[in-house]
């Protein structure tokens, strides 16, 4: 498969995007040794700050008036992605204090019960609905995390 086909396909970027998570969990794990965990928080949300700004000034979307083009998103989307911002923060300051004490397998194991509850939440908030398969491979996944966490 070409690669640009490859890269217009959302499991290339999910397939990626795991990756990164693995990444982000053994080097986190390495960097909160010997550091406060909301410090070492800080810093790589201020990394992914810098990135991002980096990439949207590159690509010339931080050009004319981006903030203020904010008044212009509906009030709907933009409180879910405030509220969104919230939660990713609190998510990352509870996963660097796990990390800080407990094994990086364990605590990984945990962390992605997130699968799990975004599963329920899609259902019970949003409406999805999932395949019976589907049902069997949120199992799964929870008995599994449990193992791992448990090991």
């Amino acid at each position: 498969m070409p690669w640009t086909e490859l890269a217009g396909r959302w499991p290339f970027w999910a397939g990626l995007a795991a990756l990164f998570a693995a990444l982000t969990a053994v080097l986190a794990k390495l960097g909160v040794s010997g550091l406060d965990s909301n410090l070492a928080t800080w810093l790589r949300t201020l990394v992914v700050a810098v990135m991002l700004t980096v990439l949207m000034a590159s690509s010339g979307r931080l050009s004319g008036d981006p903030i203020g083009g904010l008044a212009a998103l509906p009030p709907r989307s933009l409180a879910a992605l405030l509220l969104s911002g919230l939660a990713t923060g609190l998510s990352w300051l509870c996963y660097f204090r796990a990390l800080q004490m407990g094994p990086v397998a364990q605590v990984a194991a945990i962390d992605k019960l997130s699968v799990v509850l975004v599963a329920l939440f899609g259902v019970a908030l949003l409406g999805e609905g999932l395949a019976p398969m589907a049902w069997a491979g949120i199992l799964l996944m929870a008995g599994g995390a449990v193992l791992v966490a448990l090991a």
